[in-house]
This record gives structure tokens, C-alpha cells and sequence, in this order.
């Protein structure tokens, strides 16, 4: 980790990539229009960014179709394929300071965070994809001496990835990693707060060798970039991370063009567990304030519920405010802070309203609460409600910020109950420290990952993705995520003969 001047100087050495990516080299939309990246830390411009529009998704389609045709990438043989991701992950570690730095500045993320888990976790998604290409094996169905049923698997042709604006790089190295992979060619939609680094992952891609046209990036507006992706008739998939608002619209874009699949991961309203017989309530507490403050609170995994038995509800709230009062709400760019800015003014008065609301419906504050005036940033204090009710609003809605609410329990039957009472299903903690109640309460939550005994959204190698209305379609991570991005195709071969022998 360096110093905050060392990272303040290498931001000052930035050439910030402003234009979209399309057909390998960097291009401005055909409108000419551009749209200001902010830095919510301080309220300053950074630069200002290519708004692509229909013209300009038609003209990527049209280039990612013909590089995937031509079989430049999509017919490469995996190990050549693997090779050149092997290289791409050499060039990123080769400028992770620089990427860390530009991610930090336009999201408002710490950059500590960002150094230590968005770039690594990047690095470690593109390899862990690129080293399973050439071990992922087809099937031979048992279909008898007569015949030969071949299951295959081939690359669906044109993905567009659609991102959201709280892990803008890691959430393009989740969808890259493996649509690159199966031989597809990818669409990048960052979202319109935070381009910058994924444009510049696609450079070096480039510089790696995948082929001009495999990656294009394409920064804008959802409504009408991210639109046109949906509603485009030549895309083949689309993968979309952000609310379940907006995932809805993706499903209906499919359905007003060409049915093109579409994978979801939307929203959450997480809980986190903690049963009477918790052990260790000093780590568990270290747990629940990670689960819930952790990138300010905007994380779809974030356990922003925090279901507590009664009988060590006392004690274990003592060692939430203390670990709280640890994490520092301060300049990104400054490693000794914890937290840093709301993504924009928008979702800065978004998250307050929430905390406002939740005041006027009878939860009781018990910590934070109010807006840190600091350059000019959006930034809030880490937040804690407690006496809150499952029919309160920041009980079910998904805040996105630092903001904590604490709900009391008699019995694990009750905790599940509660747990299960919201239209989401990503992820869950629970904590207790008895094994077979461990198991039980988890089988009966309703999340596509239940973390025991700490809080966690597994690793490369396991799935990530939700239940219900946190989305549907596929999941991310591990070898699941490259079902998503490929057709399976059967192919019949008749062996039989009229021979008598079967060898003529």
C-alpha cells in the first residue's frame, strides 16, 4: 500500500481514456456527444466521456459480429485462447496502481479497497476462466453401439454485459472472464458514473492479442446506450448486474426483439443471522460490520439486515458499535480510510432519504445518521437502526449505503421466517455453533449463497447469483458461468449398418 501522496501523483500522471473502444482503437461517439465523469469525493470533474447511443451499439454489433464469424477468437484453439487471457492478466498486474487509482477517483471507493481486493480479485477471475479453457470437456451420450450422441458446447456469438457502477472492473472481469472464454465476442456497457477502467481493460486486452472487434466498450446512458443493447436484433445474450428495476426492462427488451437470453443479478435485501448459541462474538461482530459497511454499503451481497436472538442481542451490539466506531469515513485516495463517497448526488439523497424515512417510522437511531460535509463529497456516516420492523421500509427496499438495520428474534424458526420475508434472495450470513442447526437454517433460507459462521460470497469457484427478484438466468463465478455464454448442441451420428458385419 502506498501513501495518499503517492497515489495523488499517479493520478496526476493519468491519461484518462475518454473515448468509447469499438473495433480495437479508441473512437468518439458518432453524435459527438460526451457526458462528465465526477469525482463524488470531491464534486470535480474528471473528464468527460463519449455518451454512445443505437448508432454507435449498431456499429460494435456489426464489428463484434464479424470478428466472431471470422473465427479469429471464436474458432481459436482454447489453448491459444488461454495464452492470450494468460497475458492480459501479466498487462493488468503490470498497471494495477494505475487501474486501482481510476477506479478510486470516479467510484469514491477507497482506495485501499481497491488495491487490495477489486484489482486482485480482477486478476484472479480473468486467470482462474482463462486457465479452465482448455480443461472443460464435452459429452458422448450413452446412446449405444448404433449410434454416437455428442453433447457440445459452442460460444453464443455476441454477448453484451451490462455493469453496474459499485465494482465497475470487477464486475466486467466477472462477465469477460467467461464469455471471452467460451470464444465469444463481448459488448461492455459500464455504467455512465464509472467508464474509465473499463475502458482501459480493453485496451490492454487488446495489447494482449484479442483479436480487434472481440471487446468493444461502449460508455453511456442506460436509456439510450444500454437500451439499444436490449432491444438490439444481432445480440445474442445479454448479462446484466444493477436493480431489479432496470433487469425487468432487459426482460422485456428480449421479448420486444429477438428473445436474446438473458442473465440477471439484481438487487438485495441480505440477512444476516445470528443465532443464541453464537460463539465469539468479538469475530462475529468484526463480521456483521464488514457484511454491512463494507464498499459504503453499496454491494448487492451487503447484509444490511442483522437478525438478532434476544439473548445475546445486548452483548453483541455493544461489539457492533465498537467495531463500527473503526471504520473511517474520509478521502478515497487517503489508505487509512475505511469508507469513502456515495457514487453521486442522486444516490447520496436516495440513501439519506431512506435513513430519514426509517426515523419517521419508528426505528430507533443508535448510531450515525447524518451527511459528513468534507470537499465538497457525498459522504454519510455508517448508520444503525435499531427496533425495526419487517413492515418498515429500509426492512425490505435495498438502501445501497451504510445503513444497518437491526431486528430482534426468540427462536431460529423466527429468524428464518423473517429472513425469507422480502421479494430478494441473494445471499445470507448465520452464525451459530451448532453444526446441524448451521446446516438446517441455511438449507431453509432462500438466497443463492448462505455463508456460516462468517460473511462471504464464496469464491471464484463457486456460483454467485440470487433467488426470486435478486435475479435468474445464470450465475456468475465458477465453471456454471460458462454455461451462460454457450449453446449446447446435440449431434447424431448413425453407426448402423445392413451389413452382417459391422466393420464393412
Amino acid at each position: 500500500m502506498l501513501t495518499q501522496a503517492e497515489y495523488l501523483a499517479i493520478a496526476e500522471q493519468i491519461n484518462f481514456p475518454t473515448n468509447a473502444w469499438i473495433d480495437g482503437s479508441y473512437t468518439p461517439a458518432i453524435n459527438g456527444g460526451t457526458l462528465a465523469t465526477i469525482n463524488p469525493a470531491t464534486g470535480q470533474e474528471i473528464a468527460q466521456i463519449s455518451a454512445c447511443d443505437a448508432a454507435d451499439v449498431n456499429v460494435a454489433v456489426d464489428k463484434a459480429r464479424q470478428a466472431f464469424e471470422a473465427g479469429s477468437w471464436s474458432k481459436l484453439h482454447p489453448s491459444q485462447r488461454k495464452q492470450v487471457m494468460i497475458k492480459f492478466v501479466k498487462l493488468i498486474k503490470r498497471n494495477q496502481q494505475e487501474l486501482a487509482v481510476m477506479e478510486a477517483l470516479e467510484s469514491g471507493k477507497p482506495i485501499k479497497d481497491c488495491v487490495s481486493i477489486d484489482v486482485p480479485e480482477t486478476i484472479d477471475c480473468i486467470q482462474w476462466h482463462a486457465e479452465a479453457i482448455d480443461k472443460i470437456y464435452d459429452q458422448i451420450s450413452p446412446s449405444g453401439d448404433a449410434a454416437l450422441g455428442m453433447i457440445v458446447r459452442e460460444p453464443i456469438g455476441v454477448v453484451a454485459c451490462v455493469l453496474p457502477w459499485n465494482f465497475p472492473m470487477l464486475m466486467a472481469a466477472w462477465k469477460l472472464g467467461p464469455a471471452l472464454a467460451a470464444g465469444n465476442s463481448v459488448i461492455l456497457k459500464p455504467a455512465e458514473q464509472t467508464s474509465m477502467s473499463c475502458l482501459r481493460l480493453a485496451q490492454l486486452a487488446h495489447e494482449a492479442g484479442v483479436p480487434a472487434g472481440v471487446i468493444n466498450v461502449l460508455p453511456g446512458l442506460g436509456e439510450t446506450c444500454g437500451q439499444s443493447l436490449g432491444l438490439h436484433n444481432d445480440i445474442d445474450a445479454v448479462s446484466f448486474t444493477g436493480s431489479t428495476e432496470v433487469g425487468r426492462l432487459f426482460l422485456q427488451y428480449s421479448a420486444q426483439s429477438n428473445l436474446k437470453r438473458v442473465v440477471l443479478e439484481c438487487g438485495g435485501k441480505n440477512p444476516c443471522i445470528v443465532l443464541d448459541d453464537a460463539e465469539r462474538l468479538d469475530e462475529v461482530a468484526e463480521h456483521v460490520v464488514n457484511a454491512v459497511f463494507w464498499n459504503m454499503g453499496e454491494n448487492c451481497s451487503s447484509n444490511s439486515r442483522l437478525i438478532v436472538h434476544s439473548a445475546i442481542k445486548e452483548q453483541l451490539m455493544v461489539k457492533v458499535l465498537e467495531k463500527t466506531r473503526d471504520w473511517i469515513t474520509g478521502d478515497p485516495m487517503d489508505p487509512r480510510n475505511a469508507l469513502g463517497a456515495m457514487i453521486s448526488q442522486q444516490h447520496f439523497e436516495k440513501v439519506m432519504q431512506y435513513i430519514e424515512g426509517a426515523k419517521q417510522q419508528g426505528a430507533e437511531l443508535i448510531l450515525g445518521g447524518s451527511a459528513i460535509e468534507l470537499n465538497n463529497g457525498l459522504f454519510i456516516e455508517p448508520t444503525i437502526f435499531d427496533q425495526v420492523t419487517s413492515d418498515m421500509t429500509i426492512a425490505q427496499e435495498e438502501v445501497f449505503g451504510p445503513v444497518l438495520a437491526v431486528m430482534t428474534v426468540n427462536s431460529a424458526a423466527e429468524a428464518v421466517a423473517l429472513a425469507n420475508d422480502t421479494c430478494y434472495g441473494l445471499a445470507a450470513s448465520v452464525f451459530t455453533s451448532n453444526a446441524r442447526r448451521a446446516h438446517n437454517v441455511a438449507r431453509a433460507i432462500k438466497a443463492g449463497t448462505v455463508s456460516v459462521n462468517c460473511y462471504s460470497e464464496g469464491d471464484m469457484s463457486t456460483p454467485f447469483g440470487g433467488y426470486k427478484s435478486s435475479g435468474f438466468g445464470g450465475r456468475d463465478n465458477s465453471l456454471m458461468a460458462h454455461d451462460q455464454y454457450t449453446e449446447t448442441k446435440t449431434i447424431w451420428i448413425d453407426l448402423s449398418t445392413e451389413s452382417d458385419s459391422q466393420l464393412d
